[in-house]
């Protein structure tokens, strides 16, 4: 039988009303006493009567996430990360995958399927800042990512910048003077792979090391074959380095496979960093260093700031939220 609130009340030790004050965010709970609910929420797996919610508040309880491929590693542990934060306040998430297309992210945008949710979390890889006047929707939108920094709608997103500068200042502390970038796109300056590369020029600018364009390998996509690919081009080319910054883990891995194939030692020969954090980089041979971009902060964030949005459209400004970051050292770039 599917948990009630009056499940979720007895197990939380509150009352049935502290419970829906949690569920819809009131502000006047105590923190100790939301995070109780929020346990006994996630513990009965309680999700909320639609229909019900609806008829009542006019809010369906749901909202969607638009994101480019759930393939990619990265924004499937994001949309987990969504849908976590989601369920401890009460919410479904409804997906929609654009495949990173233009036209199709313009479709989400305009679907009539939006209606079906009270807001939605968007995440382009097609749209860029030229399009910004076309980033509107019929609910409460929070922008993700690195295309757009102009929209008229609150963003959330990571420190691309100053996070690939410190993944390549780890690098550099580490003793390498020679590091291949893998994963940028050709003529990109918006864009996650454009202020990585930036955040990689600055840390050798700060070192007084020259940039080499020839270190530089570019890729369409950001999936492993990618790396692979870009890896074996460097290679082919005689490209003389010591260090690998693959401007994602994807990339990073696989290009160490094809470091590994040319007999090229990790760490001893060439050190590799990636970025994004990604669950399986714990479990790689040998374990990847990667930079944390705060993807649990993401989700928890733009979550909090879609709530206050929808509960409120006509509320303060559009805001821009940046996360925090961590280099996470592992066996890949050891000493």
């Amino acid at each position: 039988m599917a948990a009630t609130l009056h499940d979720v009340a007895h197990v939380a030790g509150v009352s049935f009303k502290t419970v829906s004050n949690v569920i819809n965010d009131h502000p006047n709970v105590r923190p100790a006493t939301r995070e109780r609910v929020q346990k006994a929420i996630a513990e009965l797996g309680y999700r909320p009567n639609l229909t019900a919610r609806s008829l009542r508040s006019g809010h369906t309880g749901a909202i969607t996430l638009a994101v480019p491929q759930l393939r990619l590693p990265y924004f499937a542990e994001l949309a987990d990360a969504v849908i976590r934060a989601a369920e401890a306040r009460g919410l479904v998430v409804l997906i929609e995958q654009t495949s990173g297309e233009r036209d199709r992210e313009l479709e989400v945008l305009k679907s009539p399927r939006l209606r079906m949710s009270d807001g939605l979390i968007f995440s382009p890889l097609g749209l860029g800042e030229e399009d910004a006047a076309l980033v509107t929707a019929e609910v409460p939108m929070v922008l993700l990512g690195e295309r757009i920094f102009s929209g008229g709608c609150d963003h959330v997103t990571m420190q691309n910048v100053e996070g690939a500068r410190a993944a390549t200042e780890h690098l550099l502390d580490t003793g390498r003077q020679r590091i291949a970038v893998v994963g940028a796109h050709e003529g990109e300056v918006i864009g996650s792979a454009g202020l990585r590369l930036k955040g990689y020029r600055e840390a050798l600018e700060s070192r007084g090391i020259e940039y080499d364009d020839g270190l530089v390998a570019y890729v369409g996509t950001w999936h492993r074959a990618n790396g692979a690919e870009a890896m074996h081009e460097l290679l082919d080319r005689g490209v003389e380095f010591d260090a690998v910054f693959g401007f994602n883990d994807t990339l990073a891995q696989g290009a160490m496979r094809v470091l590994q194939e040319a007999g090229r030692r990790i760490p001893s020969d060439v050190a590799v960093i990636g970025f994004d954090d990604l669950d399986e980089t714990r479990y790689s041979i040998p374990t990847l260093s990667s930079v944390n971009p705060g993807r649990e902060e993401i989700a928890k964030t733009a979550i909090k700031v879609l709530m206050e949005r929808i509960k409120n459209p006509a509320g303060p400004a559009p805001r821009e939220i940046l996360t925090q970051f961590e280099v996470i050292a592992r066996e890949s770039t050891a000493a």
